[in-house]
């Protein structure tokens, strides 16, 4: 009676069923987006105030459907990284009321950020879709959703990261206390500025840290406008600091800062290099998330409409723009023409426009620079034997569109086999069977997911126990829950992300012995 999984595959078919189809139901259910969303913060958020740059620079953050500017924003470097540590180390210092609060009032503040983040939630759906590009509907059922349920699963865990009483010999008291850090640098991307700004805040919160944040420059709105709900929450001042800027001045500031005392990014595996090497001045703490070129294994006895549709999720979804994304397809030799087939039909189906429209399942490429990035793989995998089965060109005559693209005949040696395009462009390889599928997909450089596609028990777990990934998803792809850790293998980074591995990367243990006259059991 365990032997398949064909009852939970058909479960995941009638939950994935096609994007298009979501869409649908979902707008219906729906409030209306904000086309046209007032931008009103814009500056450096530091010590509960908003700030100019020291500079006085300012920078164009642009709307990738049409490539028109939205707003000018400061433009924060080293003098206001230096500025915003100078107020995270007032606010962690002894005494001081954020070190002083209870650990219960913590998760309170978290749990009316999270209040507040539901209160103008198409406000903030409408303003990330506007700055990034994603489809309002994603922005809104995706990425606020997931946003506010991850400020409240940590809320929770605010007085619940308790130590431990230790047996020790002798007569002493042993326990352990978990501290946190200190003042937290903290770099976050551009694919998905609200929830990876939830991913690194709360826990880091939860566990008293102070924060110095750098924004993604491409899209820093709705990160400074939670960066007013902080204040409004009623976190004291000091506690939050959000700098908008770019990597070679206000990161590289973050992660050599003498003053900071743990650093976390999610970002590039190059980037995420320089950042460790740069931490390296003081012995920073380090928490790495990175880049991935994640295999997704289709075996011959997959139900197959879902695993086509599931695996077309796992790929376009976000535009390609996902760290996780299932970039690499590898299906069993025997099925892989009609896997092809269907997934080409099915990208050829895909609604690109824009992404304010509800019907349409995806948007623009973040900005221009990703967009030629794309193509340019593009051209690399026809340059190199792929076949280029449908897509392959910009969208449109206007933003940063990138048609759906599935190239065929892709081989491990090719570029578009081993290196992360980020982008809405489909891999897909012939392997023969479950063993080849293992080694190949295991002499990757990266290891951030996996997913595998059967109705045999026996091979899921096989399969799930030998691949070299730090997530790997059985019949599904893209679930992740706040409950749950993630984080790679390999060159895919440092450290877990989400779950109570989370608290793990912003806490210290010490250890306080007690010599005590006797000891009794």
């Amino acid at each position: 009676m365990f032997r398949t999984l064909q009852k939970s595959s058909k479960n995941v078919r009638n939950l994935v069923n096609s994007l298009e189809a979501q869409s649908r139901h979902m707008s219906g259910a729906l409030p209306q987006p904000i086309i046209n969303p007032d931008v009103k913060y814009t500056g450096i958020f530091i010590n509960n105030e908003w700030v100019q740059s020291e500079s006085g620079k300012t920078f164009e953050t642009l709307n990738p459907a049409t490539g028109e500017v939205i707003a000018e924003v400061q433009e924060g470097d080293k003098a206001d990284v230096n500025k915003a540590v100078l107020a995270a180390t007032e606010a962690f210092r002894l005494g001081s009321p954020w070190r002083t609060m209870d650990a219960s009032q913590r998760g309170e503040l978290l749990n009316k950020l999270a209040d507040l983040i539901e209160r103008d939630s198409v406000l903030l759906a409408s303003l990330e879709t506007l700055d990034n590009g994603k489809p309002y509907v994603m922005s809104m059922m995706a990425d606020v959703k997931l946003t506010i349920k991850c400020y409240r699963y940590f809320a929770g865990w605010a007085d619940k990261n308790g130590g431990h009483v230790i047996p020790i010999d002798g007569n002493f008291m042993t326990y352990t206390r978990h501290e946190p850090i200190g003042v937290c640098g903290q770099i976050i991307p551009w694919n998905f500025p609200l929830l990876m700004q939830a991913w690194k805040l709360a826990p880091a919160l939860a566990t008293g840290n102070t924060v110095v944040m750098k924004l993604a420059e491409q899209t820093p709105l709705t990160g400074l406008y939670i960066a007013d709900l902080v204040r409004e929450a009623g976190f004291p001042e000091g506690v939050v600091n959000m700098i908008p800027g770019f990597g070679p001045t206000a990161g590289a500031a973050i992660a050599n800062h003498p003053d900071i005392d743990k650093v976390a990014f999610t970002g590039s595996t190059s980037v995420g290099k320089i950042i460790q090497h740069a931490a390296a001045g003081n012995l920073k703490k380090v928490t790495l998330e990175l880049g991935g070129k994640s295999p997704n294994i289709i075996l011959k006895d997959a139900d197959l409409p879902m695993a086509v549709e599931t695996a077309h999720f796992g790929l376009f979804f976000n535009m390609g723009q996902c760290c996780c994304a299932g970039s690499r397809v590898m299906v069993e030799e025997s099925i892989y023409d009609q896997f092809v087939e269907m997934s080409v039909e099915r990208a050829n189906k895909r609604t690109v426009g824009n992404p304010f429209d509800m019907s349409n399942e995806q948007g623009p490429q973040v900005d221009e620079d990703q967009m030629k990035t794309i193509l340019g793989y593009v051209e690399k995998g026809k340059q190199e034997g792929a076949t280029l089965l449908t897509g392959g060109s910009q969208h449109g005559d206007k933003g940063f569109f990138v048609q759906p693209t599935v190239f065929g005949d892709v081989t491990d040696d090719m570029t578009i086999c081993k290196e992360e395009i980020f982008g809405p462009v489909q891999a897909i390889q012939k392997v023969k069977n479950l063993e080849d599928a293992i080694e190949r997909a295991n002499k990757s450089t990266y290891g951030l997911a996996a997913a595998v596609f059967t109705q045999d028990i026996g091979k899921a777990m096989y399969v799930s126990n030998s691949l070299r990934a730090g997530t790997v998803w059985v019949n599904t792809y893209n679930t992740l829950s706040n409950a749950a850790p993630f984080g790679g293998f390999k060159q895919s980074g440092i450290g877990r992300e989400g779950g109570q591995y989370g608290l793990d990367n912003y806490t210290e243990v010490k250890t306080v012995t007690i010599a005590i006259p006797e000891k009794n059991s």
